[in-house]
């Protein structure tokens, strides 16, 4: 039987679909991945069920956060029990180190800007050589003119957190940047938002 200690985000019940199948595609047929602020866990488990050749270790650096998403992922084989993990603080102990992929989904624009070069600082220091960075959420790109819903939800977060807001992509690459980590592919996603993956070798962008 399913915990009843899972937690539910609608917003991550509409876009697991999306995600996983643009993971599918962008990512081998096996390996070992690390999620950063896996939330709920809804995506950890929806990711992992569909992806078996893939062991899954979620995190989040809220500690209520990981009851829930172990409940997701009860009977999972390819889901590790979840961490605490704040990327802001002390690394967390048991990653599995080095990962093929680190996937981290709406992070960015609800935690403070130090929260970028820290995320990416880490995904530089755990990735196999040929690893994979992929970011989801909302960004502000200086050639694409921001949709009235990203900017009013941006004024929302910024109005609820000084703190928050939606980045620029081109701060968060170069953030990448500054790690070794460079933009593979921009891919449009739905509701305005983008998905970005990033590696090691500089590659030429497609959109």
């Amino acid at each position: 039987m399913i915990s009843d200690s899972r937690q539910h985000s609608p917003a991550a019940e509409r876009n697991r679909a999306p995600i996983f199948a643009q993971l599918q595609r962008v990512l081998p047929a096996s390996g070992t991945a690390l999620e950063i602020a896996s939330g709920t866990g809804q995506h950890a488990a929806h990711v992992a069920a569909g992806l078996p050749g893939w062991r899954w270790q979620p995190t989040d650096a809220e500690p209520l956060a990981l009851a829930s998403i172990d409940a997701w992922c009860e009977g999972l084989a390819n889901v590790r029990p979840a961490l605490h993990l704040d990327v802001l603080a002390a690394p967390a102990v048991g990653l599995p180190i080095p990962v093929d992929a680190v996937f981290c989904a709406n992070l960015l624009h609800i935690s403070p800007w130090a929260t970028c070069p820290a995320l990416m600082q880490l995904a530089a220091r755990v990735l196999s050589p040929d690893g994979r960075l992929v970011l989801y959420g909302p960004y502000l790109e200086d050639e694409v003119p921001t949709s009235p819903g990203n900017q009013a939800f941006d004024a929302d977060l910024r109005e609820r957190h000084p703190a928050w807001g939606l980045r620029r992509r081109e701060d968060v690459l170069a953030q990448a940047h500054a790690v070794g980590l460079h933009l593979r592919e921009r891919v449009a996603m739905p509701a305005n938002n983008l998905l970005l993956v990033l590696e090691r070798a500089a590659t030429k962008l497609t959109a």
